[in-house]
């Protein structure tokens, strides 16, 4: 699984990791993640997220 940075602010979603503050379990897919999902640092939206 790959992992995606912010555009915005540079948080680094993983998904080995997860987001524990928005309570997204490790192994979840960026691609799985909800199209209204927000970067939990800034809000920014998905689609300003990039391929790292």
């Amino acid at each position: 699984m790959d992992r995606y940075i912010c555009q915005i602010c540079g948080h680094v979603y993983n998904p080995e990791k997860g987001e524990a503050i928005q309570d997204i379990k490790p192994g979840i897919d960026f691609s799985l993640l909800p199209a209204d999902w927000e970067c939990p640092v800034c809000g920014a939206k998905k689609d300003k997220f990039r391929k790292e």
